[in-house]
């Protein structure tokens, strides 16, 4: 296969061209959706350092966990929802015969989808809104920043797989 320099298109051995763009889409949306829940299950179940609500609502009562198992609930439902969405995504694009079948490119999507998740969700609920932090306690802000900088490493990651394969292949 070769890549066409001027577009997401690759061309494989017969010269017909493959659109990434479908398998991408599908990637990162699936990567959305298990970073998320990597998350939830790392962070919030078995390590329980935080549940959704924790800077709101202390988890150490009845009335809080309650309330915290349904954020935790809600943000699985969103997790889950992105997750199918990816999968039917990747589902379609595998049925076309014009979209790229790569490993690589479907990897850099996966990992720039789950880096995304994780900027965006460390942004927007460790320091806009406040409602937890990774690690409360010492150090609470290192957490959120490593956090927020392994999502930007994947994305990078990600990315660079990406670059690298339409390189290898121009």
């Amino acid at each position: 296969m070769s890549i066409n320099p001027k577009s997401n298109l690759l061309l494989n051995t017969e010269g017909a061209r493959l659109n990434r763009r479908p398998l991408i889409i599908a990637g990162i949306v699936l990567g959305i959706g298990q970073g998320g829940f990597f998350d939830g299950i790392v962070f919030h179940q078995i390590l329980q350092w935080h549940h959704m609500f924790t800077n709101i609502e202390t988890s150490k009562t009845v009335a809080g966990l309650e309330l915290n198992t349904i954020g935790d609930g809600l943000f699985h439902v969103f997790d889950w929802l992105m997750t199918v969405t990816g999968i039917f995504l990747l589902w379609r694009a595998s049925k076309r015969e014009d979209v790229s079948r790569s490993t690589q490119t479907l990897i850099g999507s996966l990992l720039m989808g789950a880096g995304a998740f994780n900027v965006v969700e460390g942004i927007i609920d460790h320091h806009i809104f406040k409602l937890h932090h990774v690690k409360p306690g010492p150090n609470e802000l290192v957490w959120d920043l490593g956090f927020i900088a392994v999502g930007i490493l994947l994305i990078g990651v990600g990315w660079l797989l990406l670059q690298t394969e339409r390189l290898a292949k121009e």
